[in-house]
């Protein structure tokens, strides 16, 4: 328990970060004038990088938000650069709005743009680097309209540029672009990833008589595994789809509450099981809560139906190439260590241990919206 705690302590800042990834919301639709945009940033993000809240009692409203609009204005735009055709676009802002996305409030930020020419141009380049030197894990999601056409792409640090062509850009680079998306979703979701490896944690033993056994043979191990990674993808596809389609929708912090507590149940059943050979059926049930944590990136775009069944399906197989890859890292090493005394004692219960405080302390700021983590 001692080393359990002091592991908590050291990487608190890093899993302070278990909830939905920094994103904000760009849409663009070029004319024969020049722009116009819509841009909806969180107003967490904003707080964190120039200050809104003026009285420092945890709550933004709309006069603290309303006082400092210039300075949003600024720091945002001053972090987007569009050019078309090679000229660059003078950005202006116009309206303010603030609206509600599934993690919370975000200011709206309207502009338009300049670009000198008199023509619709046939090429538009937007460059972003907002909180990028804040945040490295955050994603502008950018749509761009074109008439009944939607085109969707996703700036980060990465990929910071993207040059769109008015006739339509490819439909295989977006899907690309969100399964490379999906990917990155799954590595930095350290609740699902915790859910994943509690479940894979006793995957190298049996239970026997109420006590976890080292497996003889690596074959039931493997298809132990399979059921759980199945179980698992099966249940987040569905309602990660359901969700993200707006056929389901559900507060966000239920869902987020939700999947704190399956981290911790998964963690408990490892050192009290109650669920051994069946460990699929929880994946399962609990997989179906994770995907709408996943849904939430494509359900706050708000694509048109067409644009957004094909970002769903590329993001998706990115969330099973990041579930595999974490698999095939971990059940080898887990494997060839299971009969040690390192792997039973440090990383099965040590580890089982760590990861419950740690989901518990998720649980407890999600559902009572506290702060208890640095970070």
């Amino acid at each position: 328990m001692r080393f359990a705690l002091v592991l908590l302590l050291a990487f608190a800042p890093e899993f302070a970060f278990a909830h939905k990834p920094s994103d904000s919301y760009l849409t663009i639709v070029p004319g024969e004038a020049g722009i116009h945009g819509q841009w909806d940033i969180a107003l967490r993000d904003l707080e964190y990088a120039i200050g809104l809240d003026a009285d420092g009692n945890g709550e933004i409203t709309w006069g603290e938000l309303r006082r400092k609009q210039s300075e949003v204005a600024t720091y945002a735009l001053a972090r987007l650069h569009v050019t078309a055709d090679g000229r660059k676009c003078t950005l202006v802002p116009g309206g303010y709005l603030v609206d509600d996305h599934s993690d919370g409030a975000y200011a709206v930020l309207q502009f338009s743009g300049e670009c000198g020419g008199t023509r619709v141009p046939s090429s538009i380049e937007v460059e972003y680097s907002l909180f990028f030197d804040l945040d490295p894990s955050h994603r502008g999601l950018l749509r761009f309209q074109q008439g009944a056409s939607t085109t969707t792409a996703i700036l980060g640090p990465d990929r910071p540029k993207q040059t769109f062509a008015l006739s339509g850009s490819s439909r295989l680079a977006q899907f690309l672009d969100y399964a490379r998306e999906g990917v990155w979703h799954i590595l930095i979701g350290f609740d699902h990833i915790l859910f994943l490896v509690s479940l894979l944690l006793p995957a190298v033993f049996v239970l026997l008589r109420g006590t976890w056994k080292p497996a003889a043979r690596f074959t039931p191990v493997f298809w132990d595994v399979l059921k759980i990674v199945t179980a698992f993808t099966l249940a987040h596809s569905i309602t990660l789809s359901l969700a993200a389609l707006s056929v389901v929708s559900l507060p966000s912090r239920l869902v987020e509450s939700t999947i704190a507590l399956s981290v911790v149940l998964a963690a408990l059943n490892n050192l009290w099981p109650l669920v051994g050979g069946r460990r699929w059926a929880v994946a399962f049930g609990f997989g179906l809560v994770h995907g709408f944590g996943f849904a939430s990136v494509l359900a706050d775009l708000g694509l048109p139906r067409d644009a957004l069944v094909l970002s769903l399906i590329g993001f998706n197989l990115g969330v099973e190439a990041g579930q595999l890859a974490i698999v095939a890292a971990f059940l080898p090493f887990a494997y060839a260590l299971r009969r040690t005394w390192i792997y039973r004692r440090i990383i099965f219960t040590g580890g089982s241990i760590l990861i419950a405080l740690i989901a518990a302390v998720w649980m407890a700021e999600r559902v009572f919206i506290l702060k208890l983590m640095p970070g």
